[in-house]
């Protein structure tokens, strides 16, 4: 990393009331989804208490606190974890469940306080127009890509699994009717996907943050982290693991 940049690293702490909303911002990125949300400024002018502006705005402390700490709180996932051994129900219902959602809930939030940062600082930096392109390129594959995948593709594999552990004799007609279409729909976006977000890394030196920058910019860049590290997981998990299994069943229900 060149000299001069640091990263927003996360270190565990209290939510206290006497800290602005900057300094607590400042301390863990997440939290800044909650002030946004309640309308309480983070960046050059969050300064005041953060029980003081919770005063002047009529904002319940007690409520802001609780959401605070909802957002600090962090649930690791170990890497020890056999993914690769998990039944296809539950490896689909943990990819929708965790992953779709978490995305779902992420975009637009990740959309908006970049649209944000970027109105006030497009003029200083000239990269920021190609990262807002490349940003609304992965969001117009995205959202296309889940559905279908929760639409089409993954009750397609939920059934010829079941089809194939039940010894059902329609498994190889469902195979022969939806496996075209749904080969199609595994492998589309997917690569394209990978490309914008590796473009986006580039773009931000892989999301490094330069010194003396606003809170803003730091947390435009820890948010894009985070979405990156979570979508190259969720892509590991359907490229590497379900689709590979999905195919290894039609091509066993076919050899029979």
């Amino acid at each position: 990393m060149p000299p001069g940049f640091i990263i927003m690293y996360l270190q565990p702490f209290e939510i206290d009331r006497q800290s602005s909303a900057a300094d607590i911002v400042a301390k863990d990125y997440r939290t800044a989804v909650v002030f946004r949300k309640h309308g309480i400024g983070y960046c050059c002018g969050g300064k005041w208490p953060m029980e003081m502006t919770c005063e002047l705005q009529g904002i319940d402390a007690d409520i802001l606190q609780q959401e605070l700490e909802a957002a600090i709180r962090t649930i690791p996932v170990s890497n020890q974890l056999d993914f690769s051994n998990w039944s296809i129900d539950f490896l689909i219902d943990y990819i929708i469940n965790i992953h779709h959602q978490y995305l779902r809930q992420s975009f637009p939030e990740t959309m908006q306080i970049l649209n944000d940062f970027i109105k006030e600082h497009i003029k200083k930096f000239s990269w920021l127009a190609e990262l807002e392109t490349k940003f609304g390129l992965l969001i117009e594959q995205l959202h296309p890509s889940m559905r279908r995948e929760e639409e089409v593709l993954f009750p397609y594999i939920r059934q010829i699994a079941h089809a194939h552990k039940d010894k059902e004799p329609y498994a190889v007609l469902l195979i022969k009717t939806l496996r075209k279409p749904v080969e199609d729909t595994m492998f589309n976006g997917h690569e394209t996907m990978t490309d914008i977000i590796k473009s986006i890394r580039t773009i931000t030196n892989q999301y490094s943050i330069p010194s003396n920058v606003c809170t803003n910019h730091k947390v435009v860049m820890a948010k894009l982290k985070e979405l990156d590290n979570d979508l190259m997981h969720h892509l590991y998990l359907e490229q590497s693991i379900l689709f590979p299994k999905a195919m290894a069943i039609e091509k066993e229900v076919l050899s029979i």
